[in-house]
Parts: C-alpha cells; sequence; structure tokens
C-alpha cells in the first residue's frame, strides 16, 4: 500500500473506529527510555580584549508532536465542512424527509449529490482496488492484503480464490485537503449567515 493510501486508511480508521490499521504499527516509533540525554551545549568563549564575540542566536525549541485524536477531529471536522459548503449535506441530513413527497426529495439529493462530488473531485483522486467490471469472474492470488481485498462466501482453502467481484473498492490515489491552521475553530462547520437590511 502506497502512503497515500495509507496515510487515507488511517484518516478513516481513527475517524470511524478509533484506531490506527496494523499496517501503520510499522511507523509508530516508541520513544527510547534507555537514550542519553542531549550533552549540554559547551561555554561560548570569552570576549577577546580587542573586540567583542556575540553569541549565537539559540535555537527554536522542536515542535510539540501532533495529538492523533486532535488531528482525528479535525480532519473529520474539515471534511464535513467542505460537504456543508458545497453540497449542503448537513442540512439534507438534519432535515426531516417524513413531509415531502418522492419528487421533492430526488431533486434534494440531485443537488447535494452534485455539491458533494465536486468536494470529492477537488480533493480526492479515487481509483478502484481491483480494477474490472462488477459480476465479473476474478481470481484472488497468494499473499494478497485483506485490507484490500474482503472475501466473502467460502473461503476455506488456501489461495488463489476464485469468484466473482462485487464492487471494485476505492482506494485515495491522491489527497489535496487544505492545510489546517491553528486560527480557526474548527467545530463551525457552517457559519450562521445574518441579512442586514
Amino acid at each position: 500500500m502506497s502512503r497515500i493510501g495509507l496515510a487515507f486508511v488511517c484518516f478513516f480508521q481513527m475517524l470511524f473506529r478509533g484506531r490506527l490499521p496494523p499496517e501503520a504499527a510499522a511507523y509508530l516509533l516508541p520513544p527510547d527510555p534507555g537514550a542519553a540525554p542531549n550533552p549540554p551545549m559547551p561555554p561560548l568563549p570569552a570576549a577577546s580584549a580587542s573586540r567583542d564575540v556575540v553569541p549565537a542566536p539559540a535555537a527554536p525549541p522542536p515542535p510539540a508532536p501532533a495529538d492523533v485524536g486532535q488531528l482525528r477531529t479535525e480532519g473529520a471536522l474539515l471534511l464535513l465542512s467542505l460537504f456543508q459548503r458545497e453540497g449542503r449535506l448537513l442540512d439534507f441530513l438534519r432535515e426531516s424527509l417524513d413531509q415531502h413527497d418522492d419528487a421533492a426529495i430526488g431533486a434534494a439529493v440531485r443537488a447535494v449529490h452534485r455539491g458533494c462530488k465536486k468536494v470529492l473531485d477537488e480533493h480526492v483522486t479515487l481509483k478502484p482496488v481491483m480494477p474490472g467490471e462488477e459480476d465479473a469472474p476474478v481470481t484472488v492470488q497468494h499473499g494478497f492484503d485483506p485490507s484490500e481485498i474482503q472475501l466473502t462466501g467460502t473461503t476455506e482453502g488456501k489461495p488463489p480464490f476464485r469468484g466473482t467481484l462485487i464492487h471494485h473498492g476505492w482506494r485515495a490515489a491522491e489527497v489535496r485537503f487544505p492545510t489546517l491552521t491553528g486560527t480557526m475553530d474548527r467545530r463551525v462547520l457552517a457559519p450562521a449567515e445574518v441579512r442586514v437590511p
């Protein structure tokens, strides 16, 4: 799995299941408790009589490690805000459909679909995990990744498995989300709108 694909899988695994997939474990390095602390900086030489010695500026402190939970929350909120801005997805999901007929619901779904598809097309490049037409015969070879191909039905024995492609799956080949900054409250998914006369 590519690093971009793994990053996308990690995002949705953390969003919906609250844990990272096993493939991400290789990239998590625990702190080494036996590591020696950084040696102290040597003292600056004393100023000579003929000139003053200007000390070098102190190095900036290293950035604090990212909070995985905070990144997961902010990423999910960013995605929701994009779907709301372009497709009014939150308005649609919060609206009761019981009082509307099928024709009105169909018109609303068309508008939501158009806006949400725009978000995906602009920010995510999707490719099939297993290319092919649905209901076409396929062969799953030995060494396949269970996170990429899900087997259903009778799966006794060892690969290769021959079966029928039910769904080709989706892989995020490229993700182009905006950079998160600390200047916005990500909990505001859509600002309130006020018309002033």
